[in-house]
């Protein structure tokens, strides 16, 4: 069981890390932008002081381009936020819509880079579970990562939360390669020692193209 919690322990680091890397690339792209459209009110002020008549249409194009990205940024911030904040207390209750909906946002870039779009919904009364966080949070990526390798030609990851008598329950669906190898390998160890951590279990139906993770409705029991 310790092995179990080294493995856990490792994964969840690389994790962190992962996803921090991802969002700090993120905040540099919108700085980027920002700085870019930045330059370009300089010229524009610079052209000006020359006695070149100044477009207001084309100032306010630069200044809503600004608010857009500080929008951005501001969202990129707060999944940030979020996903710190996780690993604060071992235990408690999360909605599993809300921890999902948090996951498919790190996720974004992932799935960018591969041509995957993440379709995030749920279904009726929302599920919410007494759990680790973390673990969960790390457990859901480890599907979505697996799910999006499985989207085939389609290159869509449908992710639905519903809840169940148990708890609740995550479908990641339009999977179209889950048929072909190497799915076999899923769940592999680590999932294996998250899966049993969090009393929650993996299925997959080859034939509607669905993983499923079902989530208990309290990790203590």
């Amino acid at each position: 069981m310790s092995s179990d919690w080294e493995l856990i322990g490792r994964t969840g680091l690389s994790f962190f890390g992962k996803m921090a890397a991802s969002i700090s690339h993120e905040i540099k792209n919108v700085l980027a932008i920002i700085n870019e459209n930045a330059g370009l009110l300089e010229d524009i002020t610079l052209m000006a002081e020359k006695g070149t008549p100044v477009d207001p249409d084309r100032l306010k194009t630069q200044a809503v381009r600004i608010k857009n990205q500080v929008r951005r940024a501001d969202g990129i911030v707060r999944n940030m936020n979020k996903f710190a904040h996780s690993v604060d207390e071992s235990l408690v209750s999360v909605d599993l819509a809300e921890l999902s909906e948090l996951l498919a946002a790190l996720s974004g870039r992932f799935a960018y880079t591969r041509g995957v779009t993440l379709e995030s919904a749920s279904v009726g009364s929302s599920a919410t579970i007494r759990t680790n966080p973390f673990l969960l949070e790390n457990l859901i990526w480890l599907c979505l990562d697996f799910a999006m390798d499985m989207s085939g030609s389609g290159k869509t990851v449908g992710i639905i939360v519903e809840k169940t008598e148990v708890g609740g329950r995550i479908r990641f669906t339009q999977l179209e390669a889950l048929g072909e190898p190497p799915t076999d390998k899923f769940p592999g160890e680590v999932e294996k020692a998250l899966l049993a951590a969090l009393k929650a279990q993996i299925t997959k139906d080859v034939d509607s193209g669905e993983l499923v993770l079902t989530v208990s409705k309290n990790m203590e029991h």
